[in-house]
């Protein structure tokens, strides 16, 4: 779903470091860098508009970056960012504080205020993604979320986790959202990057009850997601860990298009198909990939295998290994 919006292989030499300085600008704000090692600049940048949010995926060789009082007068869009770290190390520095990040970090900055970035790539390039979020939007007092300014926030549990993944998914994606998904994945978005800002300042009863709600979905989306395998996962289950009842866990779903049970039956379906087509797992049985997905019933799941692809686990494992062959 997003969009290339800048390569430098797409350009001659002597056009790329002003290039990039245009399209960072457009997706972003306006910096000033300083690029290491101007004659191998090598960089790309692909970016998505949700309407709530916008999201850009960037790919960049070891470089310092500034935003300064002087830009931030000519022009602000009074906007939260919150940056995801996928490869290299990188220090921030804002309101007199320094995040130093790696590798599956978030740290959250704003656009009206002056930061220095330092991005130490090492062999290669680094990579990060930025979400960038009205400040309107943010249903939190903008001094409270100045305390988290230049912080670095754990992006491996809790919200972080669910936000790391959920740009990770964004940026990866290939071509299961339509551009019709944008407002709804831009809705998510701030809810989450909210959900994880109240959570740090101790302001959750600040949250709206809508954006509560919808970070809870995702929390319990993830919880199935990691918990596929375990045969015991059920909605009392799922309602017990997330302290809530089942009348409630199922009144959460009403809006979404499946049940719990019908969720956990479906993603459980998708992983054993995919397993099924996987010629590594060859010498595993039909029987011991249904088991391994948490269907204790061959033949429930194979029932319920044929009902949702028209097929047998068997005939499809042939099929898919018939086209395999040369």
């Amino acid at each position: 779903m997003l969009e290339k919006v800048f390569d430098t292989e797409d350009l001659p030499p002597e056009d790329r470091l002003e290039a990039w300085h245009e399209a960072v600008s457009q997706s972003l704000t306006p910096n000033v860098f300083s690029i290491d090692r101007a004659e191998d600049f090598r960089a790309s940048l692909r970016a998505m508009d949700l309407n709530a949010a916008h999201v850009t995926a960037m790919t960049y060789p070891s470089m310092q970056s500034r935003r300064t009082s002087k830009l931030i007068r000519r022009s602000d869009p009074e906007l939260y960012a919150v940056a995801l770290s996928l490869r290299g190390w990188q220090r921030l520095g804002q309101v007199g504080r320094e995040a130093v990040l790696g590798p599956g970090d978030l740290v959250m900055y704003a656009t009206s205020t002056p930061f220095e970035s330092r991005v130490d790539a090492h062999e290669g390039s680094a990579s990060s993604v930025v979400a960038t979020i009205d400040r309107g939007r943010v249903p939190l007092p903008p001094a409270k979320l100045d305390r988290l300014l230049a912080t670095p926030l754990p992006g491996r549990e809790g919200m972080g986790a669910l936000l790391a993944q959920f740009l990770g998914r964004l940026t990866t994606d290939n071509g299961s959202y339509r551009p019709a998904d944008g407002p709804h994945l831009g809705t998510v978005l701030v809810d989450l990057f909210t959900a994880l800002i109240a959570h740090h300042l101790g302001a959750d009863s600040s949250v709206p009850p809508e954006s509560r709600q919808n970070a809870l979905i995702l929390r319990i989306q993830a919880f199935i997601r990691q918990h596929l395998s375990d045969p015991d996962l059920s909605p009392a289950a799922i309602a017990a860990e997330h302290h809530i009842s089942i009348r409630t866990l199922h009144r959460l779903f009403q809006s979404h298009d499946r049940t719990v049970a019908e969720l956990i039956r479906t993603l459980r379906l998708e992983r054993c198909r995919h397993d099924l087509g996987d010629p590594a797992r060859a010498d595993c049985t039909v029987r011991a990939i249904a088991a391994r997905w948490g269907f204790s019933d061959a033949v429930t799941f194979s029932r319920a295998f044929r009902s949702a692809y028209g097929v047998s686990p068997s005939d499809y494992r042939r099929e898919r290994w018939s086209h395999e062959r040369p």
